[in-house]
């Protein structure tokens, strides 16, 4: 089973927050649908730390869900359809049993639902229809997978509703990887549907995709005396999934020399000895991602042991270097064809600049605008706020907690 309590999931300064945010979810789902609600559900957003865009390659990554998360208040139907509203979107509707992939509908929620659904008839898992009422804290574009934690919101709800829960949460990010790929129309990896769907403090090998190798770090972040922070520097994703998309290509390029799929079937020491033909064939670029590729993988290896170790400062010393071949090497920070937006460039200056010798700061996510990810000190994390915010606009530095669970139903206190 999958149930917990807002004790469970959210930290005890955030209880009479969430109980207001679920009380008046419940609120607007009566008023729209004329009833009231009868079960609810979350969904975490996530924050990746080490392993940028190493899952497409069957690599490794260090990831976590966090506190900010998506919500919906629920009530199952028999009419074979799924009602959805989402605070401060149209709603729509979903006919569990029409679902074809629609070119027209790709790139919306819709879409997704849909991909969920026809994930969880493809093993035979039971389905059907319900309404939702939704709202979300984890902000688009932001590095914290606002369309993972959608898709693993749905996969839960119909894992509560209609599958006792019997649905694995490995299974559920697969599906919801799965929408967003075939039905969403976006190219990516596993990562963020694994972290929000699985949840906690997460190092996650897919050298065996069908099969990935999880392992639950535990690790105290609040014993550190450092914020974790994500500064969402307000860039646009528009017209950027041909950047996104190039990079697995190139990656998967390097692959193709050796007649592998992926990069995780080959060593460094294959790229560094065919160095020269492959930048003759393929260029500069896609020799140094195949090997910040390959540091990314022993660098995941590293951060886990050093957390492990209780070793915060060889942690930060070691998330600073992610950051630094993410902008060398994996070059994500800027969009070649835009040079003149450099948000994420002008955060990560800012960030040295308020830390000095201090903390940590790399790219968020994707990369190429949106967010970065820093690890700031508690005597700095005021300053750190408001050089951000000074430049990126209120409310662009966000401090999220770690959250121990993934997609679950929420027990309500009067529930």
């Amino acid at each position: 089973m999958s149930i917990n309590t807002l004790n469970k999931i959210y930290t005890s300064d955030k209880i009479e927050y969430q109980k207001s945010r679920y009380a008046k979810l419940a609120e607007d789902f009566e008023n729209f649908f004329g009833e009231k609600p009868s079960r609810y559900f979350s969904a975490p957003g996530r924050t990746e730390i080490c392993g940028n865009h190493t899952d497409h390659q069957n690599g490794k990554i260090l990831a976590a869900s966090i506190s900010l998360d998506i919500i919906g208040a629920v009530i199952p139907t028999d009419d074979g359809k799924i009602h959805i509203m989402s605070e401060g979107f149209k709603p729509f509707v979903v006919d569990v049993s029409d679902l074809k992939i629609s070119e027209a509908e790709k790139g919306s929620s819709k879409a997704l639902v849909k991909g969920v659904l026809r994930g969880f008839s493809d093993r035979h898992c039971k389905v059907g229809g319900f309404k939702a009422y939704t709202s979300s804290n984890v902000l688009k574009g932001s590095g914290m997978s606002s369309s993972a934690a959608f898709e693993v919101l749905i996969g839960t709800i119909l894992n509560g509703l209609y599958n006792d829960f019997s649905v694995s949460d490995v299974e559920i990010a697969k599906i919801a990887q799965f929408a967003e790929n075939a039905y969403f129309g976006k190219p990516s990896g596993l990562m963020d549907q694994m972290a929000s769907s699985v949840g906690g403090l997460i190092a996650i090998d897919f050298k065996n995709p069908k099969n990935p190798d999880i392992e639950n770090i535990d690790f105290d972040f609040n014993s550190t005396g450092h914020y974790l922070c994500i500064v969402d520097t307000k860039g646009s994703h528009a017209n950027l999934t041909s950047e996104y998309a190039a990079i697995s290509t190139e990656m998967k390029d390097i692959a193709s020399f050796f007649n592998v799929d992926f990069l995780r079937m080959i060593s460094k020491s294959d790229i560094i000895q065919n160095y020269s033909e492959l930048r003759k064939k393929f260029g500069d670029r896609a020799v140094l991602r195949a090997l910040h590729y390959m540091d990314c993988n022993i660098r995941v290896d590293k951060e886990c042991k050093a957390l492990k170790d209780n070793d915060f400062q060889g942690f930060l010393d070691l998330v600073n270097e992610s950051g630094d071949s993410s902008y060398k090497y994996l070059q994500n920070i800027f969009s070649p064809s835009s040079p003149s937006q450099q948000g994420l460039s002008t955060a990560l200056y800012l960030a040295k600049e308020v830390l000095v010798n201090s903390g940590a700061c790399r790219v968020h996510g994707g990369g190429f605008a949106g967010t970065i990810q820093a690890f700031v000190p508690a005597d700095k994390l005021s300053d750190f706020t408001k050089r951000m915010e000074s430049v990126f606009g209120t409310g662009a530095c966000i401090v999220p907690d770690i959250r121990s669970v993934g997609g679950t139903e929420i027990k309500l206190p009067d529930t």
